[in-house]
């Protein structure tokens, strides 16, 4: 399709509110992103018309919720280039997609063992290994980056070794925007024997990765941050590494047969899969796969690119404003500071006038650190998102200015 963004502002109907009066501009999509009519009716219909408990095959209800599923589950293989379907695992979002990896690892790793993880993690890409590092006291080594918000790749080799067990990174810093050079990273942690995770949250609604091309261990993923509904996410695992990882949870649908005696488990993706999932969110995650590849990866990259200069542009006429992340290579993310006044009260003044955005250290607390902040103003652009958006906002930072300077 050729793009439109005032057609495509037409597909999401909270865009049409007011927020203190203000049309409501939305550029918290970092965080969430906002849903479209399709993915909203895809989930109104399921609870109105099959809502029924999945792999119960007994009743027509049943049979209807699970092929819409299952559909959604190959919808989700064949975007993400997966070559197995049964390497596609529900989850109900991407931290709980890395705790499982973690848990699992549990009984892999010993002392002696060494993990990575970039300066750049959001704290879900964090916590776990911490925890896995105590559970097992493997030890935990940190990827640095340097002002730019770019990993530094020198240090990265240096730290790479026989001991190297897993490499852990996002694909996108959800506080810098950063795209960080994951092909490069998993070739060279795959030559000393290392498996590799990417947290796919902050890139999927910018880019269509190939995990069969990327040859990457693990990668997971939200569908809020992809116009989907919260409360569903994926893990992709190699199928040889899901087969030897242990479930994570027990329960009901991750069973092949239970006695009191021993229980033996289901094969994949269902050992992942305990207990009812979020069956409607499954399947609207399907919907909003569907609706982004309608639009086109190239064309929402393209847009917001363009958003993404004329915002950074503008914002820098502002004297006094500093921004945190300034790689050449970066999706539409923009974190910044007005010299001399705290972020959350630049984002309070600027909710006043309708605007959302985020203030804080984004769960991605060790990033403020390194800059000796206590968090930023993040704006953060979708492919429904305007120019004049960004004048609005351009606008009410300056207010925000003059008021608190």
């Amino acid at each position: 399709m050729s793009f439109d963004v005032q057609k495509i502002r037409e597909d999401f109907p909270i865009l049409k509110r007011k927020v203190n009066g203000h049309p409501l501009v939305y550029l918290d999509n970092a965080a969430t992103s906002q849903k479209p009519q399709a993915v909203i009716d895809c989930m109104v219909d399921y609870y109105s018309n099959y809502n029924a408990n999945i792999h119960r095959w007994v009743h027509t209800l049943s049979q209807e919720a699970t092929d819409a599923y299952e559909v959604a589950r190959k919808k989700i293989q064949n975007h993400f280039g997966i070559i197995h379907p049964e390497e596609v695992i529900f989850t109900s979002g991407t931290t709980h997609a890395i705790n499982l990896v973690a848990n699992g690892f549990s009984s892999i790793l010993k002392k002696g063992d060494e993990v990575l993880v970039s300066a750049m993690e959001h704290h879900s890409n964090i916590v776990p290994w911490q925890m896995l590092c105590e559970r097992t006291d493997a030890t935990l080594k940190v990827i640095p980056m340097n002002e730019t918000g770019e990993l530094v790749m020198e240090d990265f080799e240096k730290l790479l070794s026989e001991n190297t067990k897993l490499v852990f990174l996002n694909h996108v810093s959800n506080a810098l925007g950063t795209i960080n050079p994951i092909e490069e990273i998993i070739n060279k942690a795959h030559k000393v024997g290392a498996a590799v995770l990417i947290d796919g949250a902050q890139s999927c609604a910018h880019i269509k990765p190939n995990l069969k091309a990327l040859d990457v261990d693990f990668y997971v993923t939200s569908a809020h941050k992809m116009c989907g509904p919260t409360g569903v996410g994926i893990l992709y695992g190699k199928k040889e590494w899901l087969e030897k990882l242990p479930p994570y949870q027990g329960g009901g649908e991750m069973i092949k047969e239970v006695t009191f005696e021993k229980t033996t488990y289901a094969g994949l993706p269902h050992k992942f899969e305990a207990g009812t999932p979020n069956i409607a969110g499954g399947i609207a995650f399907g919907v909003a796969i569907d609706y982004l590849n309608e639009i086109g990866f190239q064309e929402i990259a393209t847009y917001e690119d363009g958003l993404l200069s004329y915002a950074t542009s503008e914002l820098l006429k502002i004297e006094g404003l500093k921004i945190y992340g300034t790689s050449k290579n970066k999706t539409s993310v923009i974190s910044f500071n007005l010299d001399g006044i705290h972020p959350y009260d630049v984002g309070t003044i600027v909710d006043k006038l309708g605007i959302a955005v985020r203030t804080g250290h984004h769960c991605a607390q060790p990033i403020m650190d390194y800059y000796k902040i206590p968090g930023t103003v993040r704006a953060s652009f979708s492919f429904y998102n305007t120019k004049e958006e960004v004048d609005k906002l351009v606008e009410a930072v300056k207010r925000a200015k003059m008021m608190l300077s």
